[in-house]
């Protein structure tokens, strides 16, 4: 087969992943190698299919390198949980990994799931090992192939949460790669003499590109379901979910100085019953696996094969590998894209705290010990946890008795749910510096501090109940869903940021870039003239995305080929 193929024309991950034997390549090697703390070139393309990612502390780059030592290499590693709920004793172990094998803190992200960062290449096995110990895994949390599902995350807000997050596993698991790989070199099973391995679904080269799947329930939009490549749309009709609108084609990465890249929101495209939603699923990820650029991996995601071929063609496509037509979609409503905050009794009756983690970042500080306090609360706990996809945790499934427990473990460890500005509630930021290769500039570690300043602006203007999305990255990948919010910043150098303005609050608008490059004193004041503005001219119930857009600071962007850098 390989003779068929002109590698040529193809970016070079596609021959690596051919040549990997399903996803093997020389990571075994690559692992003993006691010379590096790295792996090999080709090998770093195919650990992500296994959930890793190799980085290097930046902040000890100069340093190193004077010392003529290579860099400070480390491995993030991310695991796969559709839908984002734990158990206490999950949690737990993710805890305690995180101080063995880790930097001692827990990432949250932004698809519902741990990171742990700055694991040295000598503790990766024994770590993946003690993941799937817990019942928890990391294949298939990156690479080229479908990611992890992500869903409404709080059961306190619908009786509906059980089944979709039962879609959200099937889903995970029926899109799994098959290959053994992952079981052979992470937790030592053997191969058996003379099997063959093959991938019936993905083939020998898997996807063109990473491919995400997102369910919500309206009115929340709680996983950005326009950003998502396939997105289902609870409907519900007379108490029940009568089916799903279908959403495809959104996605958020693209490259500065790279016109023909683009963040990109969904389409809706019909509705599916719940019996065919895993169909649906598998289909969609069928034609992006037959039609997607493996030519060039900046136009290889489904929203450039969509925007190449049309979305009529691409309606039809999918209705020839369905074999049926999917019908017109239903009316639904989404409201907000946030999460709400604090205790709310569920349709089960029981107790579920929706708790804000700056960040996602889930550390010790000073005085405030919410690492100490969530290791603690899984002791006690008669429920789970739940990552939301915004970077928050859900202590769902609570008793009355154990309530009490949890808010005086909270207030011992000093981390009680405060009552803290919109702005700082509706924040977003990826990891960027020090670790990720990618970032230009800081975002997690430099947001929370930005907000600050920007909440003396709006309290200055009595806006600080205003709930305002806004998001920070230290690329224009858009890990974070920047371009979805309705204060966009992205890193384009050192303390220099892009600043967009004009996303919808309820996250089917893309912003527009409003200034190029800009300092942290230079957004203060920009922001303040828009946020003075915005005080004194807005119409009753305005949302500030809406209102940049009416005030013409901004154009509103309608399709993703319409907006630039």
């Amino acid at each position: 087969m390989s003779d068929a193929i002109d590698w040529q024309v193809l970016s070079e991950v596609e021959k690596i992943k051919y040549d990997s034997n399903y996803l093997r390549g020389t990571l075994t090697e690559s692992l003993a190698n006691p010379i590096t703390g790295a792996i090999s070139a080709n090998d770093t393309q195919i650990s992500k299919f296994h959930g890793i990612y190799q980085q290097a502390d930046r902040d000890l780059s100069k340093e190193r390198k004077t010392q003529k030592l290579e860099p400070a290499y480390s491995f993030l590693i991310r695991v796969r949980m559709p839908g984002g709920m734990v158990s206490p004793e999950q949690w737990l172990c993710m805890d305690a990994l995180s101080d063995k094998y880790a930097n001692g803190t827990l990432k949250l992200t932004t698809r519902q799931t741990f990171q742990l960062h700055g694991v040295l290449k000598k503790n990766l096995k024994t770590t993946i090992r003690e993941v799937n110990e817990s019942l928890l895994d990391t294949i298939s949390a990156c690479g080229d192939v479908n990611r992890n599902v992500m869903c409404n995350a709080n059961p306190a807000e619908s009786p509906f949460h059980q089944e979709v997050i039962e879609l959200a596993k099937e889903i995970g698991r029926h899109l799994l790669p098959e290959t053994k790989a992952y079981h052979e070199i992470w937790l030592d099973k053997k191969l058996v003499a003379g099997s063959k391995t093959t991938e019936p679904f993905y083939g020998d080269r898997y996807l063109p590109r990473k491919f995400k799947i997102g369910i919500v329930i309206p009115p929340n939009n709680d996983c950005d379901i326009f950003s998502q490549d396939l997105g289902f749309i609870a409907i519900i009709e007379k108490g029940k979910i009568t089916g799903y609108n279908v959403v495809a084609g959104g996605g958020m990465g693209s490259t500065f100085g790279v016109p023909e890249t683009y963040p990109r929101t969904g389409n809706v495209i019909g509705f599916c019953t719940p019996e065919q939603a895993i169909d649906v699923a598998e289909k969609v990820v069928a034609v992006q696996r037959d039609y997607g650029n493996r030519a060039d991996r900046k136009q290889a995601r489904l929203k450039y094969t969509i925007d190449r071929n049309g979305l009529d063609w691409f309606k039809a496509e999918l209705q020839k590998y369905l074999g049926y037509s999917l019908v017109e979609p239903r009316k639904f409503v989404l409201t907000h894209t946030g999460d709400s905050y604090g205790w709310k009794k569920g349709t089960d009756s029981k107790w579920h705290l929706t708790y804000f983690v700056e960040g996602g970042r889930v550390k010790n500080s000073d005085d405030k010990k919410l690492k100490d306090a969530l290791r603690e609360i899984a002791t006690i706990t008669d429920g789970h946890f739940i990552l939301t996809g915004n970077q928050n945790v859900i202590l769902g499934g609570v008793s009355e008795k154990v309530k009490a427990k949890i808010n005086s473990v909270l207030k011992k460890h000093c981390v009680s749910p405060e009552s803290i500005s919109g702005l700082r509630k509706n924040s977003i930021a990826c990891v960027a510096l020090p670790t990720c290769p990618l970032a230009f500039a800081e975002a997690e570690r430099y947001l929370p501090t930005l907000v600050t300043k920007l909440e003396a602006v709006l309290g200055k203007y009595d806006l600080l109940k205003e709930d305002i999305v806004i998001r920070m990255t230290g690329c224009p990948n858009g890990c974070g869903r920047p371009y979805l919010a309705e204060i966009g910043l992205i890193g384009k150098a050192p303390g220099h940021y892009n600043l967009y303005l004009g996303g919808s609050f309820n996250g089917d608008r893309l912003n527009s870039l409003y200034r190029e490059n800009i300092s942290e004193a230079q957004i203060l004041k920009e922001l303040e003239l828009v946020i003075d503005d915005f005080s004194k001219t807005r119409k009753i119930n305005e949302r500030l995305g809406d209102f940049v857009i009416r005030k013409n600071y901004v154009k509103e962007i309608k399709e993703g080929k319409e907006f630039s850098h």
